[in-house]
């Protein structure tokens, strides 16, 4: 559970709306957050990952510096291992390198999160042995802690990914970030 002041982002692996936040998040707001994967499709209630605007991400990718984003072959991504994965992770402690790593794997080298060895290399990024992380993975306490970090996001008010929650509010969409960092500032403290 995060500190009281300190905001959380809610994200999804399989998101690249999510993975733009993700790459600019520690370093555009001026608390670090906690970082939680949730299930977009715990949220949403679709199991279906919404198609994103390529154009609008890549727009916003490019506005902010990061590299090209390379697109899976493979759309929408079954990300339901790669979600275990980070909340494992987050659990031994690496949960914001290993989904950094994720993140990289799938929108700036073009894998697949879906696919079982792009977790493996992201989780080799962060020093996370294969055994271990495969076994992780596999734990019902990991499943149940996915679970349950789906029911505070519901709880917080997160209605869609990525989400940051700074204090009371919840702040959604391509917006997100921005508004989360003027929630900081002096005079929306009044």
């Amino acid at each position: 559970m995060a500190a009281p002041d300190q905001p959380v982002f809610y994200y999804d692996l399989g998101s690249p709306q999510c993975y733009v936040v993700g790459e600019t998040i520690m370093s555009m707001l001026p608390v670090v957050p906690e970082w939680e994967p949730v299930l977009a499709s715990q949220i949403s209630g679709s199991n279906q990952q919404p198609d994103p605007d390529r154009t609008e991400v890549e727009r916003l990718a490019a506005a902010l510096g990061l590299q090209t984003l390379r697109w899976p072959s493979s759309w929408p991504p079954n990300g339901a291992r790669a979600m275990l994965a980070a909340t494992y992770a987050k659990k031994v402690g690496r949960g914001v390198a290993f989904s950094l790593a994720a993140f990289r794997q799938e929108f700036a080298g073009g894998r697949d999160i879906g696919d079982e060895n792009t977790v493996l290399i992201a989780g080799a990024a962060c020093e996370m042995h294969p055994v271990a992380l495969t076994k992780g993975i596999e734990l019902k306490s990991t499943s149940q802690a996915l679970k349950a970090a789906g029911e505070r996001a519901i709880e917080a008010g997160v209605r869609s990914l990525p989400s940051i929650q700074v204090g009371s509010r919840t702040y959604e969409g391509p917006a997100a970030l921005a508004d989360a960092i003027a929630a900081f500032e002096p005079e929306s403290q009044q």
